[in-house]
């Protein structure tokens, strides 16, 4: 699964695949934002997966005028889709087995699905813009 969060909506794109992610994949979440004709600067925050540095995926964000803002290496504060994921998780795997892939997959779809219905008013206080900062200490290890 590879997604996108709308901070301003509120809403979420994505691409499901039985396949590892890729660039390919990547170049067709950047075809499914693009597709929804928004107006304005369009920046996509990235965690700096290596399939999201390719030229590929840069030339086609260039072309599609999506600006790619790759965040410092293991920041996952820092990126709202992260809280998304780790809600799905929560929501469909958490004490829970699934005897086939359809049925895992069938679940993680469901959960998609209610993300803007069942699930919207629980994002809400996790989907915001407040974000984890550290004010500068020195830190020890022990």
């Amino acid at each position: 699964m590879l997604g996108a969060w709308n901070a301003v909506t509120h809403d979420l794109v994505s691409i499901t695949t039985d396949a590892t992610v890729s660039a390919e994949t990547m170049c067709a979440l950047l075809g499914k934002i693009a597709a929804l004709g928004l107006t304005g600067p369009i920046t996509l925050v990235l965690d700096n997966a290596r399939y999201q540095h390719c030229e590929l995926v840069e030339t086609l964000a260039a072309r599609l005028s999506i600006h790619l803002e790759f965040l410092p290496s293991y920041s996952p504060n820092l990126n709202l889709i992260e809280r998304l994921w780790k809600f799905i998780k929560k929501d469909v795997l958490d004490g829970r087995h699934y005897a086939t892939f359809e049925g895992f997959r069938g679940a993680i779809d469901g959960c998609l699905a209610k993300i803007s219905t069942k699930h919207r008013e629980k994002l809400k206080s996790l989907m915001t813009h407040n974000f984890q900062t550290f004010d500068p200490a020195s830190f020890l290890a022990a």
